[in-house]
């Protein structure tokens, strides 16, 4: 029997498939990002005046597109490479990107703007507007421009007051200068709660829209081939392996088009290839991986279990929608009549419609569902609803399970 030194010990000593694991971390920006070449023209197009025409307006663009869909990633390139155009064509830009997670309201995302910049900000207290003044005075200064890119966007707007959304997006009807130095990119995974903002607020964030729509499985194929060559040693990671994990996540095969999740995926089935200390990444290790990790269940597992049980009636009663008739999105007044017929079976008094809405908006936030407004062939304007989770057997499964709990438990 082993002791604790020799086991790890072996571990250290023996060899590894991985050349290079960092490749594959989310926070990586890799040189070349397939299938997103026509995105970073776009945002070269939008944000060209800065370049062309300096000072002379206020660009704000808004990326919009489900989790893993490459927006945090081309956002950085275009950012960087951007900036070192401009270089060379005489222009002092910077490019800061932030994470609306992280830094959660305007006053932290002031101070983070002033920190990337390495702007020193004084002790005493100062309001929002009075550091994002200083920002801008350090920039007139040093005839600089900066692009803001502002990360999980909705976030923001699910939270933040009404006054600092304005002042955020309206920053240049509270300052009056001729020369606009500040642009924006907003990065935001679905539209539903931009287009639900106040008409002066909408106004201002949606002049530009740039989609990112899940990857297809050729798409990830592609991904995954890129990353193997930078991350892992040469022919230690099988084609049949990569086919299987693009397969898996690819929205055309009924995944959720969700890079980071087949990269999480690739990820671990190179941990398991080195734990058997076998020289290749079988079929049967990426198997092993895609049970292991699962993407939906990592990031919403947990907040599904704290769900009232009406989250819980809601969410079954789209499940049971899509197991009916399989669409995208359906529409508030067809959930709703679904989520009635369930209240019923349950003997539940259903909820009325403004509550029902105030679920689905929860759900949103916590990335549960997707919603957007109605377009062309509809009557009327309505909320579409969607799940943002592959309908699988297990997640239904689990909505039952979690739903039977709540129903044996004291409310």
């Amino acid at each position: 029997m082993q002791n604790t030194k020799d086991i790890l010990d072996e571990i250290f000593s023996s060899p590894s498939i991985f050349k290079d694991r960092s490749k594959l971390s989310p926070d990586y920006v890799p040189p070349r990002l397939p299938h997103r070449e026509d995105k970073i023209k776009e945002l070269g197009l939008a944000f060209k005046d800065i370049i062309t025409d300096p000072g002379s307006s206020s660009q704000r663009v808004v990326i919009v597109g489900r989790v893993g869909t490459g927006k945090t990633a081309t956002s950085k390139a275009f950012g960087q490479e951007f900036k070192n155009i401009a270089k060379m064509r005489g222009i002092k830009l910077e490019y800061v990107h932030l994470n609306c997670h992280r830094q959660r309201t305007l006053y932290l995302l002031m101070l983070e703007i002033a920190n990337q910049l390495k702007l020193p900000i004084p002790s005493r207290g100062l309001s929002s507007q009075e550091i994002f003044e200083l920002i801008h005075e350090y920039l007139e200064k040093r005839g600089m421009y900066l692009i803001v890119a502002l990360d999980e966007f909705d976030y923001f707007l699910n939270t933040a007051p009404l006054e600092d959304i304005y002042f955020l997006v309206r920053i240049y009807d509270e300052i009056n200068t001729p020369v606009k130095r500040v642009s924006y990119l907003f990065i935001a995974r679905e539209l539903g709660i931009i287009t639900g903002l106040d008409k002066s607020i909408k106004d201002h964030i949606l002049r530009r829209i740039i989609e990112f729509k899940p990857y297809t499985s050729l798409e990830l194929q592609d991904i995954l081939r890129d990353r193997i060559n930078e991350a892992f040693y040469e022919n230690t990671v099988m084609e049949d392996v990569v086919k299987f994990i693009a397969d898996t996540h690819g929205y055309d095969k009924g995944g959720t088009g969700n890079a980071r999740a087949a990269l999480e995926t690739l990820e671990m089935a190179g941990e398991l290839a080195d734990r058997d200390g076998s020289p290749i990444v079988t079929l049967e290790h990426a198997k092993e991986a895609n049970s292991r990790v699962n993407p939906e269940a990592s990031v919403l597992i947990d907040n599904i279990r704290y769900l009232d049980l009406h989250d819980l009636i809601l969410l079954k009663a789209i499940i049971s929608l899509y197991n009916k008739e399989k669409a995208d999105y359906y529409p508030m007044g067809v959930v709703e009549e679904e989520y009635k017929k369930i209240c019923e079976d349950l003997d539940e008094e259903p909820r009325k419609h403004t509550q029902v809405y105030e679920y689905i908006r929860r759900l949103r936030s916590m990335g549960i569902l997707s919603t957007k407004q109605s377009g062309k062939g509809m009557r009327g304007r309505t909320t579409l609803i969607s799940l943002s989770v592959p309908v699988t057997s297990e997640f239904s499964e689990f909505i039952n399970r979690e739903l039977r709990g709540r129903l044996q438990s004291p409310q």
